[in-house]
């Protein structure tokens, strides 16, 4: 389970403002909006919940629980150690889809 405020600290830690999120997680804004207004813990239903998690995912956010040990604190969104360099998300996907290949030599 995930808190309303780790859901805005996610979004923020990301760079994306409430609508990015709705469309990449495929939720409607008003969805993403209801989510992040919940009083402690995000409801939703299971598919919501799913699509909204697998998005942070796939661009290298993670979510900490209350109650797993880390080095220090407790509920809180980090990015994956495994990110090498996190994603500017802000853009949308057909900006980054055209963007020139920064690939050299083939």
């Amino acid at each position: 389970m995930i808190t309303a405020a780790q859901l805005r600290a996610a979004r923020a830690l990301a760079g994306l403002d409430q609508r990015r999120l709705a469309e990449l997680s495929g939720l409607s804004l008003p969805t993403i909006q209801r989510m992040e207004t919940s009083e402690d813990v995000v409801r939703g239903n299971v598919d919501s919940l799913t699509k909204l998690m697998a998005a942070f995912d796939s661009i290298g956010v993670e979510f900490l629980r209350e109650g797993i040990i880390y080095s220090e604190g407790g509920r809180g969104v980090r990015f994956k150690k495994s990110v090498a360099a996190p994603r500017k998300l802000a853009q949308s996907a057909e900006s980054a889809d055209d963007a020139p290949s920064s690939r050299v030599g083939g």
